[in-house]
């Protein structure tokens, strides 16, 4: 089988790593990918949310099954054009993509479906959203309704951060996702993340996560798009997880059915826990980055097959085999992230790195130049290990952390700290 992954970060690089473990896999090619996945894969330059660039490249590629990464293709509609040109793809399409393209349509759908989530207000004009605010007090949330990379929601512990989001939002700070906001209650409780796959009609939950979204120890400072994260998640038990699933999830999907977008791909559901009552935060409609790190290191090939089920509607038939183990990510991120940063900087002591299916380092934001690694994002690289105990895969990650000389990148030295 020739496969084709579109995206070029950690995520796809940690996808890269378990579909190449499958023998099924004959020749994997990445776009744009990264210097990590240029170890292990093919990578090609092309613009991923051009349909007809990339139809035309898998044809000329002899491209088997097409594997979509990031959202920005997904919302472009690249999974349509790829299937109504005769391809096998793994990723939902541009209708059923607005479950992370807009705020608010997620919102519509928990209405529809019944599904407990924080109460909220849609707003198109920012004299309404302050009124609402004020009416409502903090802390607060403040979201833009579209794409904004991981950055468009404002945690407002009081009411005057509160209104300067919607000031920074509706002033451009996020182009066109941020001409709309959606404000909701805050949620107090545990975050933590519930991955599925859905095939238009089944759905198989494959795991669970917990990320830190925050740049500083302890969960403190601006948002980012994650710094670390460890699976399985001891928040989501069980009988947490079930009672997502056939409360939140699968009602969802089944209004997706009625209005005529079925789901498929990767559901990415983050739930707040209190009380061992899960409620919806948001959906996204890919593999979360970090997350998808840690859940590629325990998945391992076995993520192919389960990704052609979905893509093939053959969940219902389809199991997960999971090990008894951990794994925890650590994001090193360049100096001034999530604000402005540096790029070009040079990352030595990779190849001091172990590289098994116990430890490896997938790259972010890096490309190579006269046979060096360099920085080309704000987070640049996710430092991977799996154990027995949690406890386990947190020393193997750090002592691989250690082990990397790159004075202008940073980490957090408390991943996983709610788990141990």
């Amino acid at each position: 089988m020739n496969i084709l992954i579109l995206g070029g970060g950690g995520r796809e690089h940690a996808l890269a790593w378990a579909v190449i473990q499958n023998p099924k896999c004959d020749k994997l090619i990445v776009s744009p990918g990264n210097a990590g996945i240029a170890k292990i894969a093919d990578c090609a330059t092309m613009d991923i949310e051009d349909s007809a660039v990339v139809i035309e490249f898998a044809q000329a590629e002899a491209i088997d099954f097409v594997i979509i990464g990031p959202e920005a293709p997904l919302a472009a509609g690249v999974s349509d054009d790829l299937r109504s040109a005769g391809f096998l793809v793994f990723g939902p399409s541009r209708a059923a993509s607005q479950l992370e393209a807009s705020k608010a349509f997620t919102k519509e759908i928990c209405d529809a479906a019944n599904a407990p989530t924080a109460g909220y207000g849609h707003f198109t004009d920012a004299q309404a959203a302050k009124d609402y605010i004020r009416t409502n007090g903090a802390p607060i949330v403040v979201k833009a309704d579209g794409l904004a990379a991981g950055k468009g929601v404002v945690v407002a512990m009081d009411e005057a951060e509160a209104l300067e989001a919607v000031d920074y939002m509706f002033g451009g700070a996020f182009g066109d996702a941020g001409a709309e906001v959606v404000i909701e209650e805050f949620m107090d409780g545990e975050e933590a993340s519930f991955f599925v796959l859905c095939d238009g009609e089944n759905v198989l939950p494959i795991g669970t996560a917990q990320d830190h979204k925050r740049v500083g120890e302890g969960d403190t400072g601006p948002n980012t798009g994650g710094m670390g994260a460890y699976s399985p998640a001891p928040v989501l038990t069980d009988a947490i997880a079930d009672r997502a699933l056939n409360e939140i999830v699968k009602p969802c999907m089944a209004e997706m059915v009625k209005r005529g977008t079925p789901y498929q791909g990767v559901l990415y559901a983050g739930l707040m826990i209190k009380d061992g009552v899960p409620r919806l935060v948001e959906y996204n409609v890919r593999f979360g980055d970090p997350e998808c790190q840690v859940l590629m290191m325990r998945l391992g090939g076995q993520a192919l097959d389960l990704l052609q089920a979905a893509a093939e509607e053959r969940l219902a038939d389809t199991k997960v085999n999971w090990a008894d183990d951990h794994a925890l990510t650590v994001v090193m991120a360049a100096n001034g992230y999530p604000g402005s940063y540096a790029k070009g900087s040079v990352i030595n002591g990779l190849d001091g790195c172990a590289d098994d299916s116990f430890n490896v380092v997938f790259h972010a934001g890096t490309t190579k130049n006269d046979g060096a690694i360099t920085a080309t994002g704000g987070r640049v690289l996710n430092v991977t290990a799996r154990g027995a105990t949690l406890a386990e895969a947190h020393k193997r990650a750090y002592d691989m952390v250690d082990a990397i000389d790159w004075p202008d990148g940073f980490y957090r030295k408390d991943i996983g700290w709610r788990a141990l």
